[in-house]
């Protein structure tokens, strides 16, 4: 080398050792080596470190040739700890698993750096027991960043949409590296040597890459544990194969200049040729140039743009992606804007109530709160014709539209490009605005016509979302009706009970019996609507728990106010018993069907309960001599709300008392014929009651 290329080489590594030595100060300071330790953070740090101790050796080589052996060593060592840190991300997500297809990478990456440290050593040497050992360390060298962009690839390609923000200056840095070094020892090996002119600026290139790999760290303090790879990754060749073309374009580069010379300054050819490189990098991440290479191919080389079967899987999985009905309008505009490379649109949809369009979603668009009449001439348009507006068309050539006048706050909006119509059984549901494409793309035919299919399905799912929130609110409505219809039930009770009671103070009014009788009357019907209104404001579950309840104090209550009211129950008992339950429920349902009874029998006829336990059940039977029901309604209707054979009634009592009954794990049974009468039999489950206690049990037994 001269002097000059000779400065420039060991400027580059001198820069490298400082750039790489303030990189791992900046992983210290923010706990990479810290408890608790994270080892990708550890693998960083030691690939950091062993980066600069090979900028330094590589510099003090210019006094004793050994410091080049160390340097050589620990450029092995950096692959090494990249290899490792590579290996812990994709190993990060997957509780410490890598995926099937690279299990054997740990293996052949450990191999590979064990075989490169013992051919750079034997190396200088002479050593060639083993065959040219100078060529194989070349083969070694070429290999380890070979190795490395595979690695490296995973990590790209598979990791989540959360996550790539903060490695894609991680990934560009260190394939900035691994490319280099893959050019230089690619060309090293073809020729037998190191290429002088790439060799001196390999020091400056590295620490160029450094400036991309500080930027990582400077985005968010915990950017490696941020970094989350997806369940779903799967290894790829795809850089093997560039890796291979890369390889063949290399050797025929090298070809003309070993034949055809090429003195005009190879250093700064090597240099445009890697920032050419590295653009190219920039280009395959960006958007708009995937867009525009789209275009190119679906122009150039298909008889139609799209693949109709990936289009549509891609439109549907789009759709239902998102599972929130308040974020169904943005997948839909989504779904719309990605068939065209759109950067953004919006969603015009009609409130509940409202006849006119508002924005109901938006994405990359600016918000508005402009409305648009569902009569006005624009949105009859959609309707009459369905057709995708297409407003730089329009602006051009609008006779094409008719009689077609765009609203004056559309025209101000200067992203609009596309106005999708979403219409499904012939009404309009809305329409979707979207932005003006990342590339020129011609609205053909083919366009359109995928747009308004797309347009009718989605139509289709917002139709569908606002039916099942129609029908969930219907149901509500109809839950609160049934609720209401319970109470009002319960009321009409009550004031069938006051009337009664005002009906009677008109001739005993002066009875101190009576006066008493009427206090504790309107004592309990205010406990009864105290209970009503808790019920309306909690549900239609009664407050409190289900506890022991003694039927034969029911009945004997129900039997006193039937004997006040001048008629005469049949009560029979044989024993306390006792059924889980609310007490006041049960009193009520009991209530109910004994006031059944004698609303259907005449004062003349026979009106009975018995109490009495069968089969490990409490039961009721209440029977009565009164009109009776025939089987027919029995089977139909009796047990079903708004059914009844009483003029005045309802219809709620029997199907509120077999609701709870079956609640408490009961029965009701009906044995019933017309103008013989009618026998109820109510089954509910026993609740034992012990007088003593079980240690009393025990010690008497």
């Amino acid at each position: 080398m001269d002097k000059q290329t000779l400065s420039l080489t060991f400027a580059g590594y001198a820069l490298v050792g400082l750039a790489y030595l303030g990189f791992a100060l900046r992983l210290l300071a923010m706990g990479a080596a810290s408890a608790p330790r994270n080892k990708s953070a550890l693998y960083l740090l030691f690939a950091v470190v062993f980066s600069a101790l090979w900028g330094a050796c590589q510099l003090l080589s210019i006094v004793n040739l050994w410091w080049l052996l160390l340097g050589n060593l620990a450029d092995v060592l950096r692959y090494g700890c990249w290899f490792g840190f590579m290996l812990a991300l994709c190993r990060s997500s997957r509780d410490g698993k890598l995926p099937p297809g690279m299990a054997w990478l740990p293996m052949m990456s450990g191999v590979l750096v064990v075989l490169s440290l013992t051919t750079q050593t034997l190396a200088p040497f002479g050593f060639s027991a083993m065959g040219d050992m100078r060529a194989i360390a070349l083969m070694c060298a070429m290999a380890l960043p070979v190795l490395a962009l595979v690695l490296l690839e995973q990590i790209y390609r598979n990791v989540t949409e959360d996550s790539r923000w903060n490695v894609k200056p991680l990934s560009l840095g260190l394939a900035g590296l691994f490319l280099f070094d893959l050019y230089l020892y690619s060309q090293a090996v073809l020729f037998k040597h190191l290429d002088g002119d790439a060799l001196s600026v390999r020091g400056a290139v590295h620490a160029l890459m450094v400036l991309l790999l500080l930027l990582s760290t400077t985005r968010r303090r915990d950017w490696i544990s941020s970094i989350r790879i997806s369940q779903k990754a799967a290894f790829h060749s795809a850089t093997l194969l560039v890796a291979g073309a890369y390889l063949i374009f290399i050797s025929a580069v090298g070809y003309y200049v070993r034949y055809f010379g090429g003195e005009w300054g190879r250093a700064l050819q090597v240099g445009v040729v890697f920032s050419a490189l590295i653009a190219l990098m920039v280009l395959a991440l960006s958007g708009s140039f995937r867009a525009k290479l789209r275009v190119l191919v679906g122009k150039h080389f298909f008889r139609y743009r799209y693949d109709y079967r990936e289009e549509w899987l891609k439109f549907t999985q789009t759709l239902s992606s998102n599972n929130a009905p308040q974020d169904m309008g943005q997948q839909v505009i989504r779904a719309l804007a990605d068939m065209l490379d759109s950067p953004g649109g919006g969603l015009w949809m009609k409130s509940t109530g409202e006849s006119s369009f508002r924005q109901t979603a938006h994405w990359n668009l600016a918000a508005t709160s402009v409305k648009e009449d569902a009569e006005s001439s624009f949105c009859q348009f959609l309707v009459r014709s369905g057709w995708v507006i297409n407003l730089e068309e329009y602006r051009s050539f609008s006779k094409r539209y008719g009689d077609l006048v765009l609203p004056v706050w559309l025209q101000d909006v200067t992203q609009a490009w596309l106005i999708v119509p979403l219409t499904a059984g012939g009404e309009l549901i809305g329409f979707v605005i979207l932005a003006r494409a990342r590339t020129n793309i011609e609205v053909n035919w083919e366009v359109n016509d995928l747009l308004k299919t797309a347009g009718r399905q989605a139509a289709s799912y917002l139709a569908q979302m606002r039916a099942t929130e129609a029908l969930l609110e219907v149901r509500k409505f109809d839950a609160f009706n049934r609720m209401s219809a319970f109470v009002v039930h319960d009321l009409k009770n009550i004031v069938t009970q006051l009337s009664l009671m005002l009906k009677n103070a008109k001739r005993l009014h002066a009875n101190p019996e009576f006066q008493q009788d009427m206090l504790m009357t309107v004592e309990n019907s205010l406990d009864r609507m105290r209970q009503l209104m808790l019920q309306l404001r909690e549900g239609a579950t009664p407050p409190g728990t289900a506890v022991g309840v003694d039927l034969g104090a029911i009945v004997q209550g129900i039997s006193l106010v039937a004997s006040k009211r001048g008629r005469h129950l049949e009560v029979t008992q044989t024993d306390r018993i006792v059924t889980r339950g609310h007490e006041e429920r049960l009193e009520r349902i009991i209530g109910h069907i004994v006031q059944n009874a004698f609303d259907a029998t005449d004062p003349s006829g026979r009106v009975w309960l018995t109490l009495d336990r069968h089969n490990g059940q409490a039961r009721i039977e209440i029977g009565d001599t009164g009109q009776g029901m025939s089987e027919e309604f029995v089977q139909e209707r009796l047990f079903k709300p708004f059914q009844t054979t009483k003029q005045a009634g309802m219809g709620i009592g029997a199907y509120e008392s077999f609701q709870y009954v079956q609640e408490l794990g009961g029965k009701i049974l009906v044995n019933s014929a017309l103008n013989k009468g009618t026998l109820v039999t109510l089954l509910l489950p026993l609740f034992e009651v012990h007088q003593g206690s079980d240690l009393h049990i025990l010690g008497t037994s």
